[in-house]
């Protein structure tokens, strides 16, 4: 072990201008760009480049395993980043999301999160510049840390006839037009209906939604041959309070982009393996992104593809009254510590075929912890893209629904 952690030092000392601990940066520059290949071929060049292929990969494998939490996390992305042979490798241990229960990689943010437990995430709201960050949490358990992994970033736009929040791999670069921006969530006027929207298709023969700001992002990209605009993938709605009843929120997400078959023993899900052409370009700190097998082949389509099936459906799972408390409760345990009628459990909904297990299953989970901190915790079939999408649509003012 002593060995492997030399192995790390020196390489990690070698990747630092091309690797960072973070998932995205800013758009390059020329010059950045161009040092940053410089770096690369230059590693390619290296004694590590030449390691025997058969001790490289039991290299990493021990290092895959042995380091399964941030910040410990960063030294399996800089081993993608010493060269192509490294990077091929690692990427080829490193297992998704789904198996593994870890986000390493910026494409782990569109590919559904584990089957077996949880994901947790925590959320900051800025009030006054109206953005919101997702982190992953650094520590597993009901107790609420501030200090996470960066993932995602959203800005909220007012416009005349409805709200835009654009979500973006930035936590400062934040636009439609950004070469950063990956999805967003649209409001209707009243607050009450949602679009989710990917920037790139969400699972092969996806149809891109035809609108001005579609319009404005093709003119935009790099590669003509990878589409770029919006592509709906879920729809959430929350049930209109006309007779002005005390309750919580009632909400339902219809998840387009995936099956209902998803949620059974073995089902699955759409998984998103690689960012299209036009977006890799802006990821010069993270060279293990850019390969040639970068093409919409790329996508696992799973069983939407012969649309025999229905689509996801989920609804919030409905609080219990507590007389002594006298309020609405649901069980979050301990990930919640605020009452608010912003917080909410969603699981599957019974038209998603016969009740079963799977129907009990908490899918996710968003709650209040402080004034300006939420927690999110979401697991598979849905990724943590789609997920902090869901959980913004509950921050938008609902006058008609309270």
């Amino acid at each position: 072990m002593t060995n492997i952690r030399s192995i790390i030092q020196d390489m990690r000392s070698r990747s630092s201008r091309v690797v960072q601990d973070r998932f995205s940066a800013g758009p390059p520059s020329s010059s950045a760009a161009a040092a940053a290949v410089e770096v690369e071929d230059g590693m390619n060049q290296s004694c590590w480049a030449n390691m025997p292929q058969e001790l490289l990969r039991e290299v990493l494998l021990k290092i895959e395993a042995s380091e399964s939490a941030w910040p410990l996390r960063k030294n399996v992305v800089a081993c993608a980043g010493v060269c192509r042979s490294w990077r091929h490798i690692t990427k080829e241990i490193v297992k998704i999301p789904e198996l593994s229960g870890i986000l390493t990689f910026p494409i782990s943010v569109k590919q559904p999160g584990a089957r077996d437990s949880l994901i947790q995430c925590f959320i900051k709201r800025n009030r006054s510049s109206q953005t919101y960050y997702l982190y992953l949490s650094c520590t597993n358990g009901p107790a609420i840390a501030e200090d996470g992994k960066f993932l995602l970033a959203a800005r909220k736009c007012r416009r005349p006839t409805c709200t835009d929040y654009i979500i973006s791999l930035h936590a400062d670069e934040m636009s439609k037009g950004s070469s950063t921006y990956i999805g967003k969530l649209r409001s209707n006027f009243l607050g009450t209906k949602f679009t989710i929207f990917d920037g790139q298709p969400p699972h092969a023969g996806a149809k891109i939604t035809k609108s001005r700001s579609t319009r404005m992002v093709n003119s935009k990209q790099i590669s003509p041959r990878v589409p770029a605009g919006n592509y709906s993938v879920a729809h959430i709605s929350y049930e209109l309070n006309v007779l002005g009843s005390r309750g919580p929120r009632r909400m339902q997400c219809t998840v387009d982009a995936i099956p209902s078959s998803a949620i059974e023993p073995g089902g699955v899900a759409p998984t998103q393996m690689d960012f299209s052409l036009g977006n890799v370009d802006f990821f010069p700190s993270m060279p293990f992104l850019r390969s040639k097998s970068n093409h919409m082949e790329t996508f696992s389509s799973g069983p939407l593809a012969s649309q025999k099936d229905g689509v996801l459906v989920l609804k919030n799972k409905a609080p219990r009254w507590h007389e002594q408390l006298q309020c609405w409760c649901l069980n979050f345990h301990g990930r919640v510590t605020v009452a608010s009628v912003k917080n909410f459990q969603l699981v599957a909904s019974p038209e998603n075929g016969p009740s079963g297990p799977e129907h009990e299953k908490i899918i996710l989970q968003f709650g209040k912890v402080g004034e300006d901190l939420f927690t999110m915790d979401f697991r598979y079939p849905i990724s943590a893209f789609q997920a902090f999408a869901i959980c913004l649509s509950s921050f938008d003012t609902k006058i008609a629904c309270e």
